[in-house]
């Protein structure tokens, strides 16, 4: 097939670009950068080649602010403003071809949820509260363009996607490996991890089957909380975990985005990726880190 990527640099673009490319797609990099290799667009200034966008099998749409960082209210205006503005620009260019996609996998993530305690949360399952909850929801409204133009459309909503290279886990590596790592809170938050071999595994999946849309988590079977995250980081590394970082230290040195990335806790299950026959490659958490951690030290 022929598939246009949006994010194509980015963690999950670049291993999935890859794997597509194995498969022998034809892969076409979409990119702020203007060069041979890439297709060009300017979502805030709303430019495309509307030409190039003829004739292409799938749309790949990850690209969106990286969430990391204080959130100031300049930070949080480029978060929502990426993925809404962003997506809505480009499903409604998409809606505008004769000869559309059959398919856009759009990046969401399971911040749709909100701060949900140990409630069990599948696709069903309502929105929760706060600036990511609103967030989300807005960047998923934004395909509807597409889906009114009879496109498939399947909203990926990631979990904390592990790997050594990027992430989540690449931040936390450097304390735990001088044994300064511990548990963040009480401990007792479910953090609804994917390893990203599986984010991979799940986006040709769905893209390899036409029955699947709407929302999709992409989140392992098997959630931690963060007690339990901390103890298997630190098994998989040989170090103790003995220095907690309490709640109030987290709202004072990260503020809202380590409240809601942090303390915040999903319990996440991946019941449309399970009920379509998915097969996890690291349904558990241990094998996971181990796989990882051997990987990026090979």
């Amino acid at each position: 097939m022929k598939i246009m990527v949006t994010g194509a640099s980015g963690l999950i673009g670049g291993k999935l670009t890859k794997s597509l490319q194995k498969e022998n797609h034809e892969v076409v990099r979409v990119s702020r950068k203007r060069d041979d290799n890439n297709l060009f667009w300017d979502p805030s200034n709303k430019e495309i080649d509307p030409a190039a966008l003829e004739n292409i099998d799938c749309v790949i749409h990850l690209a969106g602010e990286n969430i990391a960082g204080r959130w100031t209210s300049v930070k949080k205006q480029k978060i929502r403003d990426s993925r809404k503005l962003g997506t809505s620009f480009l499903t409604q260019a998409l809606a505008k071809t004769a000869s559309p996609p059959k398919v856009l996998i759009c990046a969401s993530a399971i911040g749709y949820y909100g701060d949900r305690g140990e409630e069990e949360i599948d696709e069903k399952s309502k929105f929760g509260k706060g600036f990511l909850a609103d967030v989300v929801r807005e960047w998923e409204a934004a395909t509807t363009p597409a889906s009114v133009k009879g496109i498939r459309v399947v909203n990926m909503r990631f979990g904390v996607v592990l790997s050594a290279e990027g992430g989540a886990l690449a931040k936390m590596l450097p304390p735990f490996r001088m044994g300064l790592g511990g548990i963040v809170g009480d401990g007792k938050q479910f953090w609804s991890w994917v390893a990203l071999d599986d984010v991979v595994g799940a986006l040709l999946h769905v893209l390899n089957n036409g029955d699947i849309e709407g929302p999709v988590n992409v989140v392992s079977p098997n959630p931690a909380t963060n007690a339990t995250f901390t103890k298997a980081l630190g098994k998989t590394l040989s170090k103790p975990t003995l220095l907690p970082m309490p709640k109030l230290a987290v709202k004072i040195a990260l503020g809202e985005m380590g409240e809601a990335l942090l303390l915040a806790s999903a319990r996440v299950r991946p019941r449309k990726l399970l009920n379509s026959g998915y097969e996890f490659k690291y349904p558990e958490l241990m094998p996971a880190l181990k796989n990882i951690l051997d990987t990026h030290t090979a």
